[in-house]
């Protein structure tokens, strides 16, 4: 990983709907949801990205590894390691994987403790939770770079 210093970081939790994407920065570890991507086909998704890119100016992405409970690959993890190699390939930026096995469940436990269930369900409606997901994979990888 580059010097941590004033590193801007962005990352994305790819899903076949919607692709979540929050911004942090590696000297504080902290994450903030923005605005999510519809996940839909080439080059649509990747000029909204291009978007963030630009406006941003990351040095680093992130994207969320979807596995199994018990760690095991499966179709979406192939097709999130896919989209990873696109961002890098199109960005030329280095691309991190995070296991996020657990991000959605974190989501919806915060957004509970936050809001109440009925809220959540409304968030849920309004295609928050993905950059909310987003902002988790990028908080745990940043405690990941600490620890």
């Amino acid at each position: 990983m580059p010097d941590k210093a004033a590193q801007t970081v962005l990352a994305f939790d790819f899903g076949l709907q919607r692709i979540g994407v929050a911004v942090g920065e590696a000297e504080l570890g902290t994450a903030h949801p923005l605005q999510g991507v519809a996940a839909q086909p080439q080059p649509g998704r990747l000029t909204a990205i291009e978007r963030l890119v630009k406006e941003w100016k990351p040095s680093l992405l992130v994207v969320g590894r979807p596995l199994g409970e018990d760690g095991a690959p499966h179709e979406m993890t192939r097709r999130a390691e896919r989209f990873a190699r696109q961002l890098n390939g199109r960005f030329r930026l280095p691309v991190e994987l995070v296991d996020e096995r657990y991000s959605s469940a974190e989501v919806e436990s915060r957004m509970r403790a936050a809001y109440g269930k009925r809220k959540t369900a409304d968030l849920a409606k309004g295609k928050t939770l993905d950059s909310h997901a987003a902002q988790i994979i990028l908080e745990q990888y940043f405690g990941e770079r600490t620890s």
